[in-house]
């Protein structure tokens, strides 16, 4: 397997359909109706040697509470990679060069939420179970987010905070 962590860029202009294709629901969450918030940092992996995209990751910071207190998190979401790639080590790749990219954010953790099948994956990348259920923002008010919930610590002896928790934003 080649190690393609030296090929994660910092993306500014790129379109998704480059990986996606013009599938409506790549992520399969459109049945949830959610409403999600945007990305503001982005890394991805070209192919050579025509530089098409064909990993993707997306970061932001977000507001949380947890057992009553605040903290900033950042939030890993927009994971993709072109279906005739995966098996390569893309992901692993995409996701470890975002964390980098993470880490010089501030937040001591990080969270993202998936579908159950591909909870393995990222259980297989360090990312952990958040205990309980996390509420999320949507444009009528808190819910619950019924899609699994993971975590990451960003910096040595970071942990998950104890108690309820609840993201002050639109998930992403």
């Amino acid at each position: 397997m080649t190690d393609h962590q030296n090929i994660v860029v910092p993306l500014v202009n790129y379109d998704m359909a480059e990986i996606l294709g013009d599938t409506p629901d790549a992520f399969g969450v459109a049945g949830l109706g959610f409403t999600w918030r945007s990305k503001e940092h982005h890394v991805g992996i070209r192919a050579e040697p025509d530089g098409r995209l064909v990993a993707h990751a997306g970061l932001v910071v977000l507001p949380l509470s947890a057992g009553g207190r605040r903290l900033d998190v950042v939030g890993l979401g927009g994971v993709a990679v072109a279906a005739e790639r995966r098996g390569q080590g893309l992901a692993r790749a995409v996701v470890d060069g975002a964390l980098v990219r993470a880490r010089a954010l501030g937040p001591q953790v990080a969270i993202l939420f998936c579908l159950p099948e591909v909870a393995g994956l990222y259980a297989r990348l360090g990312w952990r179970p958040v205990e309980g259920p996390v509420e999320v923002e949507q444009p009528a008010g808190p819910v619950v987010m019924p899609l699994r919930s993971m975590w990451f610590p960003l910096h040595e002896g970071a942990q998950w905070p104890e108690g309820a928790v609840r993201l002050h934003s639109l998930p992403m």
